[in-house]
Order: structure tokens, then sequence, then C-alpha cells
């Protein structure tokens, strides 16, 4: 059939069951968006107020789902504003696919409008190179066909990512005879499998242990291994921590969960899994954060514990930590493989051996319950952090999303908001944006229209996508944005007052005026945008005014005055961040723990 690239592009996405693309029309990408009006395309285009938030939605609609959705933008400067979204979905391993326009291939290096070419002739894709699994530019419309099945092979295959195809805008109109082809005839068949000899000396070393411990990451979500993995647990009585982007892999009142591990984890995770002798890392890639800038005894000791590495890319096996058995294949297969070679008589010997590890376990959560309950059912104005998150959780559905920005309601979440099954608590954990949350909420919504989806932001993190509001009022997304008021970033405040003694642009303040507190009238905003929206000071109006937006079936913002002062997370674990060398105070805390790091 004779079609236009534009048309290409979406019969292909049609085809691969791409159900929305995201993104702002411009003079560089109008005539690919224009094929996307024609009557053989099915794909919904969502139009967005920042090039970044299409690629957000396209994240939190793959984090949600496990299938990916598609963005597009101009060229020039809405090409680059995907660059963080791009970085967010890399470090993260999410699948997005991204097409944007460039110049004509007969302008390229001539300098047209909105063309990088000082260096190289039309030099974006050099750019994308560093944020994505890998970069595709067309050259003739008649391979068009063959970039689009490359690229979702790319995306879909091996470790996820995002991909970015580059249509010049000559060829988003020229035609060429071409034929779409057959992903399924394109893509390999199955996952994974890991080594049996592998398989059998995890089983060995894990049935050897006498406090084993397993650690999800974000892989064990994405590989949909959250229940073997709960089965393994039970069947030898290890238990079970996460990361950040591991959180919703075992549910959280589950008595093997110990929670969550690395600087903001939780005390119990920590302390736990510190003093594991077996850990069994799934999809984990060991992030400062997640290993507590990798210093021993605060969340990993390696040695004295012996570590079974388990990731679908070889690139992450020892990279921070020695490994005694290291596992290149899928999470849940090799989880199952290890199952079947664990009979019953091993799995009652080493659940009766486990009492002792348990009842420290359960100690350890005991404890963390007692540090942490203060601040979560405080009821003083204005809030913790943590208070309206336990409300939050008694009114939404146990399988309501939610989706949390940078910053100290991050934190705040993963300690005290617990989740019970996953892909409903998704968080930008590795490259950590701030105006992520919001437009994240909306893809997750758009996969999943059936469930509830709160997106949980401070108000400084919300001001960096607040216009997005717009999108889910014209798209009618019923999204809630939870918007944690303190005038400022407290995150950031926090760590200056600990590393440097003192504070600078990290509150919002009247510097030109009385000094006090600044904040925009976060409510009223989203009132002009047409949005419910209420504003709570009182703890006596918290429930109603979460359950009214959460029933409303409409997009609703709500609004609470949090406390500028310990309200944030706990810092149970350590990170490396050095402080000037004339801030005294901390200089010899820091040599301490630097000593203990054991990475390099």
């Amino acid at each position: 059939m004779k079609l236009t690239g534009g048309e290409i592009v979406a019969q292909a996405l049609t085809k691969y069951g791409i159900e929305y693309i995201a993104g702002i029309p411009g003079h560089g990408n109008w005539s690919l968006t224009d094929a996307f009006l024609q009557d053989d395309c099915n794909v919904k285009v969502i139009q967005v107020m920042h090039e970044q938030s299409a690629i957000h939605m396209a994240d939190g609609y793959f984090r949600a789902s496990g299938k990916p959705m598609a963005a597009t933008t101009s060229v020039g400067p809405g090409a680059t504003n995907t660059v963080i979204g791009l970085a967010t979905c890399y470090a993260d391993s999410t699948s997005v696919f991204y097409i944007n326009g460039s110049p004509s291939t007969h302008m390229k290096g001539h300098g047209v409008m909105q063309e990088i070419e000082r260096q190289q002739d039309n030099a974006f894709p050099r750019i994308m190179e560093e944020v994505t699994k890998r970069s595709y530019s067309a050259i003739r419309v008649e391979e068009v066909p063959f970039l689009m099945h490359r690229a979702f092979n790319t995306m879909l295959t091996g470790r996820p990512g995002p991909v970015h195809v580059e249509l010049p805008m000559d060829l988003q109109c020229e035609t060429a005879e071409v034929e779409i082809h057959d992903l399924d005839k394109r893509m390999p068949v199955g996952v994974a499998h890991p080594d049996p000899e592998s398989i059998k000396r995890a089983v060995e070393l894990l049935l050897s242990a006498e406090r084993p411990v397993i650690v999800a990451g974000g892989g064990a979500i994405t590989a949909n291994a959250s229940k073997v993995l709960t089965k393994l647990a039970e069947r030898v009585g290890a238990a079970v921590s996460f990361t950040w982007n591991g959180k919703g892999a075992i549910s959280e009142d589950h008595e093997m969960c110990v929670g969550a591990i690395g600087q903001t984890g939780t005390s119990s995770g920590n302390e736990i899994t510190a003093g594991a002798d077996v850990v069994i890392s799934v999809g984990c890639r060991f992030t400062d954060w997640s290993a507590s800038s990798y210093a021993k005894g605060v969340t990993f000791s390696f040695p004295p514990a012996k570590l079974i590495h388990i990731d679908l890319d070889p690139h992450e096996i020892g990279k921070n930590y020695p490994t005694e058995v290291g596992i290149v294949a899928d999470a849940r297969v090799t989880l199952e493989a290890m199952l079947d070679q664990i009979t019953d008589l091993q799995s009652s010997k080493a659940l009766t051996k486990r009492e002792a590890f348990l009842k420290d376990v359960q100690d350890a959560k005991d404890r963390w319950e007692a540090q942490i309950a203060p601040r979560r059912d405080s009821t003083e104005t204005p809030f913790t952090s943590q208070h309206p998150l336990k409300i939050l959780r008694e009114v939404l559905d146990r399988d309501g999303i939610v989706t949390v920005g940078s910053g100290n309601t991050q934190g705040a979440v993963k300690q005290s908001f617990p989740v019970y099954e996953p892909r409903t608590h998704l968080t930008s954990g590795s490259f950590s944006p701030m105006g992520w949350a919001y437009p994240a909420a909306l893809g997750a919504k758009l996969a999943c229209p059936d469930k509830q989806v709160v997106a949980i932001m401070g108000d400084g993190d919300f001001m960096m996508c607040a216009p997005e509001m717009g999108v889910a009022m014209m798209h009618n997304i019923p999204v809630v944005a939870l918007v944690q008021n303190n005038s400022g970033y407290m995150s950031i405040r926090g760590g200056q007052r600990k590393f440097q003694g003192r504070h600078v642009a990290s509150e919002f303040n009247n510097y030109a005026g009385n000094g006090e507190p600044y904040s925009a009238d976060i409510t009223d905003m989203a009132k002009s945008f047409g949005m419910h929206a209420v504003k709570v000071e009182k703890s006596e109006d918290l429930r109603a005014a979460l359950e009214e937006a959460l029933n409303l079936g409409k997009p609703a913002l709500v609004e609470v005055i949090t406390s500028r002062d310990a309200a944030g997370p706990f810092t149970p674990g350590w990170w490396d961040f050095p402080s000037p060398a004339y801030y005294e105070k901390e200089q010899e805390a820091y040599a301490e723990m630097r000593a203990k790091e054991q990475h390099m």
C-alpha cells in the first residue's frame, strides 16, 4: 500500500497495540500528528501542556500496566524538553516510544529554525543516545516500517527502556509503497531462563542460611515476579525488604515483609537486611540511596553476607558488590526454578531453624512502628508529611495507585504508606525529577481507568507540572492531586541544614517584603482550571476532603498545609554527601562513614 511516513507510524502504532500518544504538535511534526486523524488509525492523541509531561505520562502508563505508550514532539525546544523524561525512563527501566520531527533531509545542516547543527548536522539524535536504549533516524520513507519494528524490539526485549525515532519533515509527507511489518514475527519468543547449575548453587546457599533476606527491586515488579517471590519467602522463611521501585513486590501487611531499605528506608528493613547472612537480590541494581552509599553494616554487609544476584542485565551483576551466585535471567522464571528445587522436607527444616530470626524480624518491625507512629498519628496542624498519608491509606482502595514526586513526600510515602499490590506505588526513583508525579498519574489512570489514582507531591514539585491540570480537565482524566504545601523545597532545606549548617534558596518566602512564607493559592489555581479543589488546614476536615475527591469521578485536588519542620521522613540509612571544609561539625562523622564504604 502507498503510505506517507506519518501514516506508516500511525498504522504501525495501531497494529502494535498502542492506545495513546501524548505530545504537542509543532511545525516539525504536524504532518506526523495529522496522520493520526486518518480512518485506519486507532491511536488516541493526548495533548499536553509541556513536552516533558508527555514522556512522564507515558512512563506512568507503562509502570501501571506493563504496556508501552507513545509520545511525540516537534523539533528543537519541543524535542529537547523530553530529555528529563527520557532520562527518568532510562534510569528506572521503563519502556516508552518517543518519535519527533526533524529538519527535512535536504535542509539538514543549513541552520534551519530550531536545528542544532554547530558540531553535527541535526545533532538532536546525539543527545538522545545517552538517555534511550537506542535512537533511530529515518533517511527514506521505505525504511520507516523497518525502523518501527526494530524500535519496538529494542524497547520490549531485555531490560526495558525508552527508544527514540526521528522522522524528518519531508519523510512525514512523502509516500512509498510499503507494508507494515508483523511485530509478532519480529520479536523473540519467551523469556531468558537461568542456568540450571546456578539455580542449584543458589538453592543450596539459601537453604544453608540462618538469616536469609530477599531484596525486591523494580525488576521484580517489571517481571511480574511478586507472587512467586512471596511464595519463596514463605517456603524458606526469608524476610523481604524492598527498594523504592520494589515497593509493592510483596504486600506490606505480610509477616515476612520488613520494609524499605536505604537512606530513607526503614530501620527494620535496614537492620534485618544488614544482618543477613545470605541476600537474594531480585532486579535490584544497588543504587547509593538503596544501599546507604555502600557503608558496610548500614543496609548491606558484603562480606560476611553472601549475595545471590538475579538481574536481566549482566551489566549489573558484580557492579557494586561481589556475588556468590550471579544469575542473568528473567526474575519470575528464576524464582520459579528455585522453588521447584526446594522439597517439602527442605522447606520444613528451613522454617524450623528460622524461629529466632523471625522473632528478630518482628522485634525490628515493632521498634520501627514505635518510631514512625507519633508522626503518622499526629493530628497537629500544619500537618506532618505522614498524617495525611495515613488518612489517604484508610480511604483509598487496596489496589488504588499512588504516584509520588521527589522530596519529603517521596520518602514519607516509602516509609509510612503501605501498599499491597505490585504496580500500585509508582515513583521516579533513580533520576528523581520534580514535576513527574502528576503527569505520571494521568498516564497511570489512562492505563487503569477502573482504579483510583492519586498523585502525591510537595508544592515545589507540583509547581513544575501544574499546567497539566488542563490536560486532566480537557480529557476528563479523574486523578486526585494531593499537594502537601510547606512553601518550599523542604527536603533540600533539610539537607542544606545538615551538611552546611544553613540554607539558601530552598524556602519560598517574601524576600522583598516581610520575610514570611510565600505560596501561590494552589486551591484557587486548580479552581481556575475548572477543577474541584479544597484546602485542608484542620485535621477533622481531612478524611471528608479525600473521600469526596476520590468519589467525584472527575479531576480533583486536595491541598494540605504541611509543617516545614520535623515533618519529613526519617533517615535510618546513610547518604554519602560531603560538607564544605569550613563546616567542621560534620567532617569527623563523614570520614567515619566514608571509611565503611565497600564499593571501591
